[in-house]
């Protein structure tokens, strides 16, 4: 082969793995769903009222351009005030919560850096006010949240920045039909790169699906009520004056369990 043709050639990859490498940068601590091969697929509880069931479709849809993973809507297996979560699976729940503060949050169960289990949460209390109540900020935490679950931090986190096209970037302007920019009620290049960073290696076993991986957590990991917010744990970050925080529940011996929220 051509020396000179070979080192274009090999210019050429590093020049793109450079750019993988700089543009997906936005992982959630290294957390992901341990399992044995790829494309996974991971199912996600609906647990809500019907007029939430196109948002939490596009979401999943949307997730699954990923060349990684699949998510698919299934029967939920809690109540959606409750929200408790299913080992081996993501449920997620709308109902009206009330007043917390939090118009969404993500939770995932840590053994290590795997993933045993999930929960989303919706805070309908809020969209039904004039400021929410629109298709775009409900399909905006809806995407975002299901990112969470699956490793993924967020891309920016100012809010009064211009929109990046993604869910997982924090914005006045779901949509950007205020200032006539991108919208973000959906995934970009960006986050499906970073999916195929994270995912590039595969595990010697699963938490996928897995309905026994729970059962290792330690008894009060698996009973506590993570509802208030008292039960979080720690705060670890907080962004943007307070509007998003990460909050970490320590048991030892590398299980967690950790809550990211987004703040009305």
């Amino acid at each position: 082969m051509d020396r000179t043709f070979l080192r274009i050639v090999l210019m050429t990859i590093c020049a793109t793995f450079a750019s993988v490498l700089l543009s997906a940068n936005h992982s959630w601590g290294g957390y992901h769903w341990a399992r044995t091969s790829n494309p996974f697929t991971l199912d996600l509880g609906v647990n809500m009222p019907p007029w939430w069931h196109p948002y939490v479709g596009k979401a999943s849809l949307d997730w699954n351009v990923s060349s990684v993973l699949d998510t698919t809507p299934v029967q939920g297996g809690t109540n959606a005030t409750a929200c408790n979560p299913t080992s081996g699976r993501v449920e997620v729940c709308v109902s009206f919560y009330g007043n917390t503060g939090w118009l969404g949050l993500a939770q995932v169960w840590l053994s290590g850096l795997h993933i045993v289990q999930g929960v989303v949460k919706i805070n309908d209390t809020y969209f039904h006010q004039r400021h929410y109540n629109t298709n775009a900020w409900r399909q905006l935490v809806m995407c975002q949240e299901v990112g969470h679950t699956l490793g993924l931090d967020h891309q920016d986190e100012n809010f009064g920045n211009a929109n990046l096209g993604t869910c997982m970037d924090y914005t006045n302007d779901p949509d950007g039909s205020i200032g006539g920019q991108l919208s973000n009620v959906s995934p970009n290049e960006h986050d499906y790169e970073q999916l195929d960073i994270i995912y590039a290696h595969l595990d010697s076993t699963t938490t996928v699906g897995n309905l026994r991986a729970a059962r290792e957590l330690p008894p009060a990991m698996r009973d506590i009520d993570f509802a208030a917010r008292g039960q979080w744990g720690r705060l670890v970050k907080r962004t943007n004056n307070g509007r998003a925080a990460i909050y970490e529940l320590d048991f030892g011996r590398g299980f967690k369990v950790h809550t990211f929220v987004i703040f009305a």
